[in-house]
């Protein structure tokens, strides 16, 4: 199985973890402080460790999260873990997020969402957020019995696939299958115009190669649409109108609607699979894709971070958002020298 990739025994993590509530269905890192990226990202020492903690019940665990770390929060721990929760679920993609937080000597990000809305993400692309993360190489450092959430980051994986693949040639690398599937999540991302180096995708998937073919080989392998030629690192795939039509039933629901929306002319209210047939024989299919995943990305990654003002304070916003931009100036600079 394919998640099997994703654990990790990192004793470092699991320290770092001591330091929370342990009513946790997942926790992992990620990012440059866990996996090496090249350019700007490239000092692995020092770099932030970002964390997501999903939880089963949010309200329950910000209150014993308060109790243990109240600095961690901004003005909104004074209003309490009701609202807190409120805002975590309610705006932008369902993560709070306190950043720029040290723990253990190290710089750390944690971001908490609730187990049954990171499942809807997982299973639809509702935002592509939290699961746009998982469909790169991560470290789980906890994850209980919860056999659905299991079911539905395979599936993730699974959809990210099939994504990739209707945006690729008949022919082509595995790095460049790793570069399609990285980059889903930054399709349309504001960030990626401000505040983010525009070679991030690549610096992603080139040092860490290996741990992507770890993390997808399973599915590949078992895909009956697919050539796998591993000695090469080369795959071929079935680009006929009805292979693209059974890729195209297969991808989330959200992202379904999203194509239908953008294909479906006013007033005609086809249904999808009737959009899905029409756009199998379309050339510009892997096009449309595309257009239908920046049009979840864009909107979740704005109320994202607009949200991150309020969750992590005015000060810290401003100290967060002038690294990055120190980064992505790093970047420029790196590729004009």
């Amino acid at each position: 199985m394919a998640l099997q990739a994703l654990h990790s025994s990192g004793v470092a993590f699991r320290k770092i973890l001591s330091h929370f509530p342990e009513e946790l269905s997942l926790a992992f890192a990620y990012g440059s402080g866990v996996y090496r990226q090249a350019g700007p990202n490239s000092d692995q020492k020092n770099a932030m460790l970002d964390f997501v903690f999903t939880v089963d019940d949010p309200v329950a665990w910000h209150s014993e999260n308060l109790k243990k770390n109240w600095s961690h929060y901004s003005f909104l721990k004074v209003l309490g873990p009701k609202v807190i929760t409120s805002v975590q679920n309610n705006y932008g993609a369902g993560v709070y997020y306190n950043p720029l937080i040290t723990c253990d000597g190290r710089l750390i990000k944690y971001g908490v969402i609730s187990t049954s809305l990171l499942i809807e993400d997982l299973l639809n692309w509702n935002n592509l957020y939290v699961a746009g993360r998982l469909q790169k190489p991560v470290k789980i450092v906890a994850m209980n019995e919860n056999v659905i959430l299991r079911s539905a980051l395979d599936k993730n994986l699974k959809s990210a696939v099939t994504a990739a693949f209707l945006m690729l040639p008949e022919s082509f690398s595995e790095e460049d299958l790793f570069i399609e599937i990285a980059g889903l999540s930054y399709s349309g991302d504001f960030r990626m115009v401000i505040g983010e180096d525009k070679t991030k995708v690549l610096n992603i998937v080139q040092p860490n190669m290996a741990h992507f073919r770890e993390l997808y080989s399973s599915i590949l392998q078992e895909n009956p649409q697919v050539v796998y030629k591993t000695q090469q690192g080369r795959l071929e795939i079935d680009k006929s109108p009805e292979g693209q039509f059974t890729q195209l039933m297969t991808l989330p629901k959200t992202l379904q609607q999203q194509i239908n929306h953008i294909m479906d002319p006013p007033g005609k209210n086809r249904d999808v699979e009737e959009t899905l047939l029409q756009l199998a024989h379309d050339p510009d299919c892997g096009d449309v894709v595309r257009l239908g995943l920046s049009a979840i990305v864009r909107p979740s990654s704005i109320k994202q971070s607009t949200k991150g003002i309020f969750t992590a304070g005015l000060k810290k916003s401003v100290i967060y958002s002038s690294l990055k931009l120190h980064k992505m100036w790093k970047g420029w600079l790196r590729k004009t020298s």
